[in-house]
């Protein structure tokens, strides 16, 4: 007898596709996988390259696509057990994914997570637009967990970027980004007053809790590791990890990464070395690196 059921959780996972350099999608989707779910690209362009570090790049933009993949998808009565979206190219991909979690989420519970991926250290990525920044706040208000770095959570709070402020402004900023919607908020990149440690801190609305989970800086920049971090969150919560668990899980996984892509030499801008480390993501979480604060 044919089984309607899943076999196992399904994703929709709204990134852009780069063929070379670990990032987007081809971080997503082995990440995934390796952690037993079903990734369902939406691409929202098709780069040679990603974008940081290489130039004269090729940049396909899939805007219409996307609507028609979309309307097959409906024709199908897919159903996913989450939507998560990444780098988006513009300010009508932002209204296409709005539209898209209003009625995906409609038929059974879907876990929303959105990657608002604007800018880092400080600045806005090239192109990122003032409208796109407008747009994403309201898309924000439409998830369930986010994922901002800090430059991200200044440009959805409409604050000054600072890397000296305290725990207890990140508080209220936590909770602030709660209120746009969201039930679970964690900041990335956040660094320790001596900016010799990186910091990830949560905050989850239900129980009123502030989590943190601070590691050893490592003086590397490689792209794609936002990408790993949130992908291994919508994971670990679709597994039933709890919130600690799941940012301790993609806090271990992501370091597990750049150390073992720093121990070679190659250009950074190639991305980590995920492949050497997947099989870790099965591995029993120690959970020994997140605190409460």
């Amino acid at each position: 007898m044919y089984l309607k059921e899943k076999p196992i959780k399904r994703v929709a996972a709204i990134h852009d596709l780069s063929g070379f350099g670990k990032a987007s999608l081809t971080v997503v989707i082995p990440i995934l996988s390796s952690m037993e779910i079903q990734v369902c690209p939406l691409p929202t362009a098709i780069l040679s390259t990603h974008t940081g570090g290489f130039e004269d790049y090729s940049f396909l933009d899939l805007t219409d696509n996307m609507k028609d993949i979309i309307s097959h998808w409906k024709k199908l009565d897919l159903s996913f057990d989450a939507i998560y979206s990444g780098f988006l190219g513009s300010e009508k991909q932002i209204d296409i994914v709005m539209e898209f979690i209003q009625y995906f989420s409609q038929k059974n519970e879907t876990l929303v997570v959105v990657d608002p991926v604007l800018g880092d250290d400080g600045r806005l990525y090239a192109t990122i637009t003032e409208g796109m920044v407008k747009d994403m706040k309201k898309l924000v208000s439409k998830s369930h967990v986010i994922t901002p770095n800090l430059t991200e959570a200044c440009f959805l709070l409409d604050e000054k970027y600072d890397q000296d402020i305290s725990e207890e402004m990140l508080k209220s900023w936590l909770k602030r980004l709660s209120d746009m919607g969201p039930e679970i908020v964690i900041i990335t990149s956040v660094p320790d007053e001596s900016k010799s440690k990186i910091g990830v801190l949560a905050y989850e609305r239900t129980n009123n809790r502030f989590w943190k989970i601070t590691n050893n800086y490592i003086k590397a920049l490689y792209p794609g590791t936002g990408d790993s971090f949130a992908s291994v969150i919508v994971g670990s919560l679709l597994n039933g990890d709890s919130v600690p668990m799941a940012i301790d899980r993609a806090t271990q996984f992501v370091s597990t990464c750049l150390k073992a892509s720093y121990g070679y030499k190659y250009p950074q801008r190639e991305g980590i070395l995920l492949e050497k480390v997947l099989d870790t993501l099965n591995a029993p979480t120690l959970l020994q690196s997140y605190e409460i604060f």
